[in-house]
Parts: C-alpha cells; structure tokens; sequence
C-alpha cells in the first residue's frame, strides 16, 4: 500500500510540473499584450519540400473567425488564396505576429531606432518614419510614449497579387503619449491617461520567399 501511494504520489508530482509549465508560465506574464513576431530571426526558416504531391491541409472556415471583420467575403476569398499558395500560412500566427510588430515598430519610431525600423518596413513606410524623427530631432522634442495595450487586431482587407500577398490589419490600441522638449519638459499629452489609437497597417510578402516575416508597406489610420 505504502508503495502504491508513493507512485501516485510520484505521478502526481509530475502531472503538476507539466502543468505548471504550460498554465504557470502563462500566468505570470499574463499583462503581456504583445506576442512575438512572426517568427524570430535567428530560428531558421523551414526547410523547403516539395508539397505537389501532399494532400493539402484542411483548415478551418475562415467565416466564423472573428479575425475578419463582418461581411468581409472578399478577404474569407483572398486569405483562402493566401493558404493555397503557401500551405504553411496561418491567419492567427499572422496576427499574433502583426500584433508584435506594430508594439515594435511603434518602440521603434518613438525612440529613433532607424535600424529597427528599416528591418521591419518597405523604402517608402522607412522614410516617413525617419522624415518624422528628423524633424522631431530638430525641435529637440522626443516621445516618452509607452503601449499599454493592444485591444483588437482584425483583417481589414487582404489580397494576392501573383505571388505577393497584402493584409490589412486593423489595430485598436490604447497608448500614453508625452512630449518633451530639450530641457526634458512636457510640451504634450500625459502618461496618467492613455488615448485610443485606431490605425489601419498593411503587410506585406512574397508567398515564395523563405523568410517567413512580412513587412509594413502601408500606414493608415482606421
């Protein structure tokens, strides 16, 4: 008997570790709003195989998700194209990612970072953010802007251009926003009051290409 308990107590143990791991680590980093981005870069891509033979995946019906916004047949129509053209796609990876870089970005642009922002933007999305930071740099202001959380991110719109695919996301944000001048004085805003930011961002990449990340070829807001 004395041995039967101590392997259920054994087992028990281990049950409780395993959850731990799963449901534990989850809980002390529950504030965290913002998910990794689409994929890190120093994992390394997928090796490529060939899938003309394989049985595509089945996924599921993309009208019951609420990732897409209401009535939007024609984005149900352009994600399923997505799929066919890169089985390894995932709407919820997308935004999940989508949602990370947008936190980044904004880091990004809100301290100057150019180098950031050139890896995870086009040329043209690139120099309206330095554009905006040189100025700001020659009023001798700078932003002490902090993302508090990210409410909702939803496809806005999305489409497959040959082998390129856009998304839209639509993003629904609360963000405190303080200006500051030379003297480290505030000129704008308040850290004690968050204000709602709705922006429309599109991603975008090529279904071909073996880098797994998208890009923000387009800022909107929303």
């Amino acid at each position: 008997m004395i041995y039967e308990i101590v392997i259920l107590a054994a087992i028990a143990a281990f049950l409780g570790l395993r959850l731990y791991s799963v449901l534990g680590k989850r809980s002390e980093h529950e504030e965290e709003v913002i998910p990794q981005r689409f994929e890190r870069k120093d994992q390394a891509p997928p090796p490529a195989r060939d899938v003309s033979s394989e049985p595509r995946p089945m996924r599921q019906p993309f009208k019951a998700s609420p990732a897409l916004e209401d009535g939007a047949s024609a984005n149900e129509t352009a994600i399923r194209a997505i799929v066919a053209a890169d089985p390894r796609f995932d709407l919820m990876q997308f935004l999940d990612g989508a949602k990370a870089a947008y936190g980044m970005i904004l880091e990004a642009f809100w301290k100057g970072d150019r180098e950031t922002l050139r890896e995870l933007t086009d040329s043209d999305v690139y120099e309206g953010f330095v554009s905006a930071i040189d100025a700001r740099d020659a009023a001798g202001e700078t932003m002490d802007n902090r993302l508090i959380r990210i409410e909702d991110a939803t496809v806005h719109s999305a489409d497959l251009d040959g082998r390129q695919a856009r998304i839209s996301v639509r993003f629904l944000a609360d963000i405190a926003a303080v200006t500051r001048d030379k003297d480290g004085e505030v000129v704008a805003g308040s850290l004690d009051d968050a204000i709602e930011a709705r922006d429309v961002w599109t991603f975008t990449r090529n279904v071909d290409s073996p880098d797994p990340n998208w890009v923000l070829d387009e800022t909107d807001e929303g």
